[in-house]
């Protein structure tokens, strides 16, 4: 009889840690669907805070490609002659935005020169669609280097010294140029927005490497 008790008690024990363990299966179930539905709901969260934003990007640099650019001087694009020549050029701007240039284009995939580089090579980079950045001895240190690590993270820019011109800071691309005494100048990133390989560009799409002026 008490053999039989024994048995009796065992087996209930036994039954209630089944339930005790199929309980703590089905909460370990909830818990792990419940997380899982939480991540799902993050990661789709963020995700469309990402295209969001992206879009938001974009919609800002459309915009920005569109307004036109406060205080920038314009020539008709159409009408600046693009005929290569082997003699040196007179232009009637300085930094020239276009006309009759070299065969040769100076390399533009984010190079900073150091020394001035010859007009009529730089002139058939903005013929490709490139924004050319230069600076005189009226530019502070701070914005020389700024623009600088700009130019070399932007690919058709390319930036030299150009004593001669009359502001600190000019910006030039094909029949366009923009003047500025400052790199935190919104304008500048306004300008590079515009035209590098803007509508402006004679030749979109043109290569600018395998030029001349490899750093």
């Amino acid at each position: 009889m008490a053999s039989r008790t024994q048995s009796n008690e065992r087996k209930a024990r036994i039954d209630e840690m089944r339930r005790a363990e199929q309980a703590r299966e089905r909460r370990n179930r909830i818990i792990t669907i419940s997380v899982s539905a939480v991540v799902v709901v993050g990661l789709v969260g963020f995700g469309a805070f990402i295209l969001n934003k992206e879009s938001n990007k974009k919609d800002q640099q459309q915009a920005a490609a569109k307004a036109p650019v406060k205080g920038e001087k314009s020539w008709d694009a159409k009408k600046l002659s693009r005929n290569h020549v082997t003699e040196a050029v007179t232009y009637p701007m300085t930094p020239p935005v276009g006309g009759d240039h070299n065969q040769v284009w100076m390399n533009c995939q984010g190079d900073v020169y150091e020394n001035p580089v010859p007009d009529v090579n730089a002139v058939h980079s903005l013929e490709h669609g490139a924004v050319w950045v230069t600076y005189n001895d009226k530019a502070a240190d701070a914005d020389v280097k700024t623009l600088s690590a700009k130019v070399k993270k932007t690919p058709y820019s390319l930036m030299s010294p150009v004593k001669e011109q009359s502001g600190a800071i000019m910006l030039s691309a094909w029949g366009k140029q923009l003047s500025v005494d400052s790199a935190a100048d919104p304008r500048v990133d306004q300008f590079f927005t515009k035209y590098v390989q803007g509508a402006q560009t004679p030749e979109p799409g043109a290569a600018c490497t395998g030029g001349t002026g490899a750093q």
